[in-house]
């Protein structure tokens, strides 16, 4: 391929996005992918007797990016309104050059829609591919941290105020069972999403590319066949909608550790290193940059999704405006997604937990999180009314007289034998553990494995 402009790279681009996915996602890839619809497109012809066998096999020798002016290609978007009317132009001169009895042929029955959106389902598919991965591994990551921290104790907390003790490990097996549900979501996408587009100028096809030509394409291609879907946007929606619920996943996780790295809270860290976390000002302080760099990339990714969303209604069998507008933002959500899948990557293999801060922490009440396991205790002696108000008037003496809350009750002398037990927080965290056991038992480590 001759050397298109030369881009700056951006100053945030390893921050918020990934350099392997963006590789993937590039504007030389896709042309990569346009030159392989239309090499392909001309074999697939051929075997139906469609067209010559020699003119196909010239076509599919001349679909090489090298031969293409990718400069030249981009100043020609802007007259064509789109890349795949000036390509096939340069590629029809290719071939004519080399081939001339070839030239004809190329690109034979099909519209620029079908070039462009099948392109687009193949990167889709090597962006599939990446991401499983990816996913896997971060799966792997919280499976052991949910293992390791299985009776790790800390506080639960409602409303971002402190509320019953749990485990760590519940709180890595929750996030575990979103990522979970996401890479079901990608498996269940994956049958539409990867979807030849072949329906010619009004989606009816014609005699060049029969139901025939069509499937010998898709097979050849590992896409799907199907009917157009020039104006059916509904499977490109739905894909952006999956890869904003993961990037609001990714998100989740990483507000939960920035706001356990608070300095009064403390109880877990992103892993140290030179030059990271640092402010310009306050040479004390440990910023948390991946979690910032996670969060930034969820809260761009609604408005982009709701743009693929907002280009559904397309009118008629060609859209002027709303099918252009899906390109760059189809593009720019699979880039935040792959950025935030590296970064939570990155946060998790660091992670520092201090159990002995979290314990610590449990503490910070006076015992008023352990409030609701006596009012449970007493109702069945009390009423659950009777026993509620009676907690009630208890915690407020705690707080008036900063008194921990089992000295309080203790002083009120009720009948409660179990009152260290009802105090005890390995005793308060309810299903934790089982929780978290069915969550890892639910986990099919070769279950979306590519083959």
């Amino acid at each position: 391929m001759r050397p298109s402009p030369k881009k700056e790279m951006s100053l945030y681009a390893q921050y918020f996005y990934s350099v392997q996915a963006d590789e993937l996602l590039s504007d030389k890839h896709l042309i990569a992918q346009m030159l392989r619809f239309e090499g392909t497109l001309a074999l697939a012809q051929a075997e139906q007797g469609l067209i010559p066998q020699a003119s196909a096999e010239a076509i599919a020798n001349c679909c090489q990016t090298d031969l293409i002016d990718t400069e030249s290609l981009i100043a020609a978007v802007r007259l064509g309104g789109n890349a795949a009317i000036p390509l096939i132009k340069q590629l029809t001169q290719a071939v004519k050059q080399k081939y001339p009895e070839a030239a004809g042929w190329v690109h034979l029955g099909a519209t620029s829609q079908d070039v462009i959106d099948t392109a687009t389902v193949l990167q889709i598919e090597e962006f599939i591919y990446w991401l499983d991965e990816k996913l896997a591994v971060l799966s792997e990551l919280l499976m052991s941290l949910s293992r390791r921290h299985r009776q790790t104790l800390m506080v639960g907390r409602t409303l971002l105020q402190q509320a019953k003790p749990i485990t760590f490990g519940l709180k890595t097996a929750y996030w575990l069972a979103g990522i979970e549900r996401t890479r079901e979501r990608i498996a269940a996408i994956e049958s539409k999403i990867l979807t030849l587009q072949l329906g010619g100028a009004v989606g009816s096809g014609n005699t060049f590319i029969s139901a025939a030509v069509q499937q010998n394409l898709a097979d050849k291609l590992n896409l799907n066949a199907g009917f157009a879907w020039h104006t059916q946007r509904d499977n490109l929606a739905e894909w952006a909608a999956v890869l904003g619920i993961i990037g609001g996943s990714l998100g989740k996780i990483a507000k939960d550790i920035a706001l356990l790295m608070q300095t009064e809270i403390a109880e877990v860290l992103e892993g140290a290193a030179e030059g990271k976390g640092g402010s310009s000002t306050m040479p004390h302080k440990q910023n948390p940059v991946l979690c910032t760099a996670i969060l930034a990339n969820a809260n761009r990714l609604p408005p982009l999704v709701s743009t693929m969303l907002a280009a559904m209604p397309q009118e008629h069998e060609r859209s002027a405006g709303l099918w252009h507008s899906e390109w760059e933002v189809l593009t720019e959500i699979m880039r935040l997604v792959a950025g935030s899948v590296e970064r939570s990557t990155e946060l998790l293999e660091g992670l520092e937990v201090a159990p002995q801060q979290m314990l610590s922490n449990l503490e910070r009440t006076n015992g008023l999180i352990y409030a609701e396991n006596v009012s449970l205790a007493l109702a069945p002696k009390l009423g659950k009314a009777q026993a509620h108000e009676l907690l009630e008037q208890a915690v407020k003496r705690a707080v008036s007289e900063q008194k921990h809350l089992k000295t309080v009750l203790t002083d009120m002398a009720l009948d409660l034998p179990d009152l260290d037990e009802l105090f005890s927080p390995e005793k308060s965290i309810g299903n934790s553990l089982l929780i978290i056991d069915e969550i890892l038992a639910g986990i099919e480590p070769d279950k979306y494995q590519k083959t």
